[in-house]
């Protein structure tokens, strides 16, 4: 596990948060899987962190909002968006938000 390697701010951060729905839904990996080797294709996409606990959070980095536009409107990730309405999210919530500092320790 590594965190993502951005460029000199600015740039822009998405922050998905979500409680998943109590049973264990058929695809769910599989589709979060695809969705992230989809995003690394996308034009503007610089990296992601992701963590589930109880809470699930996503963070993806992007160069700009025209960036993060073009991702939220891709067809294959409108389709998992609604699949996660339906049936593998019990509340989510996202942010969009500017990075404009970037720093980090030295280990």
């Amino acid at each position: 596990m590594s965190f993502a390697t951005t460029p000199k701010p600015p740039y822009f951060a998405v922050i998905f948060t979500s409680i998943r729905t109590k049973k264990d839904n058929d695809g769910y990996q599989k589709t979060a899987d695809r969705m992230v080797e989809l995003a690394r294709k996308m034009p503007g996409f610089l990296g992601i962190e992701s963590v589930r606990e109880k809470i699930g959070i996503t963070v993806s980095y992007w160069q700009d909002l025209e960036s993060i536009e073009n991702w939220r409107q891709n067809s294959e990730h409108k389709i998992a968006q609604e699949q996660g309405i339906k049936k593998w999210y019990q509340n989510y919530h996202i942010r969009i938000t500017e990075v404009i500092r970037d720093y980090a320790s030295n280990s």
